[in-house]
Formats: C-alpha cells, sequence, structure tokens
C-alpha cells in the first residue's frame, strides 16, 4: 500500500444540482493543515515527495485521491478516466468551473472544523492548478498555490471559473492576502497567455512565479527546489503566523 503510513477517510460531498460523489482522503502529519489536489499523472511517488517535504515542514497535509492508480503515474489511462467523470470535470469549459470544486470546498469545510484550525491551505496541480484560485473564495481557505494551472484544455486565455467564482475569489484574496501562481518559463501546456488572463482578473491579489525552464509539473515530475520554497514560504506566513 503505498499510502500505507497515512490515515485515510471516505468523504461524500456535492457537486451540482443535487449530485454528490464519495473519494478517499488521505492524511498524515501535525500543524496547520494544507489540501493537495492531484494532477492529471495521478497520485504517484513524485506526489508523496511533495506531501512528505510539507509534513517535514510541520504541516498536516490531506491528501484527496480523486481518480487513477495509487502509488504510480498512469497518464494515458487517466485521461481516459477524466472523459468517464464528465460529472465531475468539465476539461475544456470557460468560465465555469468543474463541478469537483464544489466537493473540494466541502472538503476545505470539513478539514477545517476536524482539525479546529483557523483554515486551509490549498495547491492545485495543471488540472486542479485554478480550483486552488476558485477555492480563494471560501472562509476556509486561507492560502491558494496554483501550479500549472491548465484548464481549460487547449485555451490558455480563458479561465476556468466563471464571473461569479472570479469576483468571490478575489474578495478572498483582498481580505485574506494574494494567491499566487507559478509555472515553468517555457512550459508548452500553462503558457503566459494564462499569467496574463490571471492578471487580468485578479490583479494585486494574485502573484506569479515563473522559473526558467521547459518543464510542466514544478512540485512533481519536473521538480523545482526554488518553486518548493516558495510554497514553503507562502504558507509559513499564510497559516504559521
Amino acid at each position: 500500500m503505498p499510502l500505507g503510513d497515512f490515515e485515510s477517510f471516505d468523504f461524500t460531498g456535492p457537486l451540482r444540482d443535487g449530485d454528490e460523489v464519495t473519494h478517499t482522503v488521505y492524511h498524515r502529519g501535525e500543524g496547520p493543515p494544507i489540501i493537495i489536489m492531484q494532477e492529471l499523472p495521478g497520485i504517484g511517488p513524485q506526489t508523496l515527495r511533495l506531501a512528505l517535504g510539507l509534513i517535514d515542514e510541520g504541516y498536516s497535509l490531506y491528501l484527496p485521491h480523486l481518480f487513477g492508480p495509487l502509488g504510480r503515474i498512469s497518464m494515458a489511462g487517466n485521461v481516459g478516466r477524466l472523459f468517464c467523470l464528465r460529472r465531475e470535470y468539465h476539461l475544456f469549459a470557460a468560465n465555469r468551473s468543474s463541478p469537483i470544486v464544489n466537493w473540494m470546498r466541502a472538503l476545505c469545510r470539513e478539514v477545517r472544523d476536524r482539525s479546529g484550525a483557523r483554515g486551509v491551505g490549498t495547491i492545485g496541480m495543471c488540472l486542479t492548478g485554478g480550483f486552488a484560485l476558485t477555492l480563494m473564495g471560501d472562509d476556509a481557505v486561507l492560502g491558494g498555490v496554483a501550479s500549472q494551472p491548465s484548464l481549460p484544455v487547449f485555451r490558455n486565455r480563458a479561465l476556468h471559473m466563471s464571473p461569479g467564482e472570479v469576483a468571490e475569489a478575489r474578495r478572498g484574496m483582498e481580505e485574506k492576502g494574494p494567491a499566487i501562481a507559478m509555472r515553468y518559463s517555457d512550459d508548452p501546456i500553462c503558457r503566459a497567455a494564462k499569467f496574463e488572463a490571471l492578471k487580468e482578473a485578479f490583479g494585486d491579489n494574485i502573484v506569479t512565479h515563473t522559473f526558467a525552464g521547459r518543464g510542466h509539473s514544478l512540485l512533481t515530475l519536473d521538480w523545482n527546489d526554488a518553486a518548493f520554497d516558495t510554497v514553503k514560504d507562502y504558507f509559513r506566513e499564510r497559516l504559521q503566523n
């Protein structure tokens, strides 16, 4: 069992239009809570490296298992799985988010309440990158990291958020402090146009970081030490002060 040192619980929460879904959430560590939302390749050794690194920094880490096998990456297989999960993910939708964001919002509240914390931090990556920004509009979320946000697919000048969600997230950022977004300078998926769209939507309420290189997954498959240090500094200020 690749997550044998983690505790787990099943969490049922809402999507939209009265639908609900249940996913297993893995937890380990003590301290302020952070939720990592998995990216397309799945929860492989690289994601576990990120999780354990944050646990070592004194955080309580929550890792919802959304799709795919545990302990290894499955890029092609997970692409197929996502097309079978159309009620949870709308990969090509611009100006509206995927229904799974509602489930994530409920999970953030659950984690805050069960941990007795002021709130939680979130990390979204690639597929889930923009979710961390949308969730900034919720009272349970104190900080959000959008690493290489990539939805909607093939539309880098569009956001995977409705106008109402953008407004709510912006208000949350104004009250709690900026979110951050990160990408590689030559990322072929999350291009500069995506960050231009984010700055147009959020202005000074989002801080963007661009790291030299042609990789994509800053915190997993294409690990970047400086990006991880940026995340540590951000959550140290947002969650530990």
